[in-house]
């Protein structure tokens, strides 16, 4: 099945595929996308089991990348790839198995590596809320406060509630996403290193820990040529706490179609 996607920018040369991370949907990244959509065609992509595509019990990442491939055909065969968090293994495993599906690659905040936290927390705080006992999403809000303190992370898992469908609901698969969650935290460990020439770029928040320097380590030997540039000021969710520095960034070393 094809992932659910929009398109935006008119130019007809090779296209800007974004990749959003977990518990988000494409238009999360849609400021940017509207930003790098001024000078190319840009492509925001909702990935399995969130937004509006569809949902499915395999969620590890050689599924997600495979859901890529399948888009990026559909999109004329080759793209240049930005992905955040879960987006951007899904982005760095396509690469690393169907090199000839990617011209550049921008890997947003997230390494190569297994990570020792889980986000099964915030899936036990979504599932703990009623969709159907709430009429606002300020009353939704104020029931996940009782478990979730920051109010940037709310605001971000209640982009994915929605309360106009019948019934209201999650527009995540939460069982999947529970199910999967150690492979999603982890990395594939019998993928090829060094399989995709073209450029690579790692733009990291300088208050992010997600990219240390054992990440970087793990970075260079999957992709040698790969660089590393770290947006000051900004943590992992770096497009929207530094939304035009980021753009910049993209803009440069992206470049034409």
């Amino acid at each position: 099945m094809m992932l659910n996607h929009s398109i935006m920018g008119t130019d007809g040369g090779l296209p800007i595929l974004m990749v959003h991370g977990l518990f988000g949907q494409g238009r999360n990244l849609g400021a940017l996308a509207r930003r790098l959509a001024d000078a190319r065609r840009v492509v925001t992509v909702d990935m399995r089991n969130h937004g509006d595509s569809f949902h499915d019990p395999d969620h590890s990442y050689p599924a997600l990348a495979d859901d890529l491939a399948r888009l990026i055909a559909d999109l004329g065969g080759r793209v240049d790839l930005v992905g955040h968090s879960m987006g951007g293994k899904a982005s760095m495993v396509l690469a690393l198995t169907r090199p000839e599906r990617v011209r550049k690659l921008v890997v947003m905040d997230i390494a190569p590596v297994a990570y020792g936290h889980s986000q099964s927390h915030l899936i036990d705080a979504m599932e703990s809320l009623d969709p159907e006992a709430v009429d606002r999403r300020s009353a939704a809000d104020a029931a996940l406060a009782r478990q979730i303190d920051d109010p940037g992370v709310r605001a971000f898992l209640l982009q994915s509630l929605d309360l106009k469908s019948d019934p209201k609901a999650w527009r995540l698969n939460l069982k999947a996403l529970r199910d999967q969650m150690d492979a999603l935290t982890g990395w594939p460990d019998d993928l090829p290193q060094g399989s995709f020439e073209g450029p690579v770029l790692e733009i990291a928040g300088e208050r992010s820990d997600y990219v240390t320097d054992p990440g970087q380590a793990a970075l260079r030997a999957h992709f040698p040529q790969a660089r590393v540039v770290r947006v000051k000021g900004a943590g992992h969710w770096l497009h929207a706490d530094a939304p035009e520095a980021v753009a910049q960034i993209l803009i440069t070393f992206l470049g034409q179609g």
